[in-house]
């Protein structure tokens, strides 16, 4: 009786250790003056029982195998240290998380070689119509919000019974299966889905003091949306700001060198030449990326 009594207590724990993963298609339109450029990335929103996380699987896979290359050469010692980015390192850089049951929100973003943990302060206030639908497999209904700058509609399902959705939206009587803001230029539309063996919690590498790597290592740095509004807003008045200071702080020994390669294929490593090319690249990026899932956010 005793083995049968542990039996049916594993398999309570292996359930409650499992995540229910969901795959949104998302498109979006990143430049407002091209509309005709839909871009697509493959989302994850990753569900257990403590809370959610939303996330690129692009930019998850080429993260990971940055961060072995990494640990690889710092375990082999030596001097120089070479981070190759991938081919497809993922269009979606940010990262939201909820925690349950309060579904505490929180949004994940760098900032040339910082990164910050924005704390969300609104909650979707959604008005549910009769309108319903089939998307998939699913039979949906039809819900509203004003966000972020943004007008969104949502489906959603009862067959799914997570209160929870894609990016930073939650709260309706079942999961978000599709959510399109008003102009459609940001799409996210759930594909599939699986359960997964829980996934290890994210240990952060510990980088010497002497190495700094864009989106490895570091702490997040908690602010509120207003904070993270002045941050933007000076990084982009002054793009390069950043690593001008990481220079600066060169004085101890260690050697900060930085290398870019201009339009035409030349690798310049003068420091000041290439702080003028970050500026000019991150000013020409910027101008194509001016329709942001979230407006008033870096507005």
């Amino acid at each position: 009786m005793k083995s049968k009594i542990l039996f049916f207590m594993l398999l309570g724990v292996l359930a409650s250790a499992q995540v229910n993963r969901f795959f949104y298609e998302y498109k979006f339109i990143p430049d407002s003056n091209n509309k005709q450029e839909v871009k697509t990335e493959m989302m994850l929103l990753d569900i257990d029982k403590n809370g959610s996380s939303y996330y690129s699987r692009d930019k998850f896979v080429a993260d990971s195998i940055g961060k072995a290359e990494l640990e690889k050469q710092l375990k082999a010692g030596g001097g120089n240290i070479s981070v190759n980015r991938r081919e497809r390192p993922g269009q979606v850089s940010y990262k939201v998380t909820k925690q349950y049951p309060d579904f505490k929100t929180y949004l994940f973003k760098n900032v040339s070689t910082d990164k910050y943990k924005i704390k969300e302060d609104q909650k979707p206030e959604w008005k549910i119509l009769p309108e319903k639908q089939k998307i998939g497999t699913y039979q949906t209904q039809k819900a509203v919000t004003s966000f972020g700058g943004r007008e969104w509609t949502a489906w959603f399902t009862t067959d799914l019974p997570f209160q929870d959705g894609p990016y930073v939206f939650y709260g309706l009587p079942g999961l978000i299966v599709k959510l399109e803001d008003a102009t459609g230029s940001h799409i996210m539309t759930m594909i599939g889905n699986k359960t997964i063996g829980a996934q290890a919690d994210e240990t952060e590498m510990q980088l010497p003091d002497n190495v700094r790597v864009l989106g490895i290592g570091g702490k997040e740095l908690e602010v509120t949306k207003d904070q993270f509004r002045k941050v933007w807003k000076a990084y982009v008045n002054d793009p390069a700001k950043n690593m001008r200071e990481m220079m600066m702080k060169s004085g101890d020994g260690t050697k900060v060198s930085f290398k870019v390669r201009t339009g035409d294929g030349k690798e310049i490593s003068d420091p000041n030449q290439v702080f003028r090319e970050i500026e000019k690249n991150t000013k020409e990026a910027l101008k194509k990326d001016n329709n942001p899932i979230e407006p008033d956010l870096v507005n």
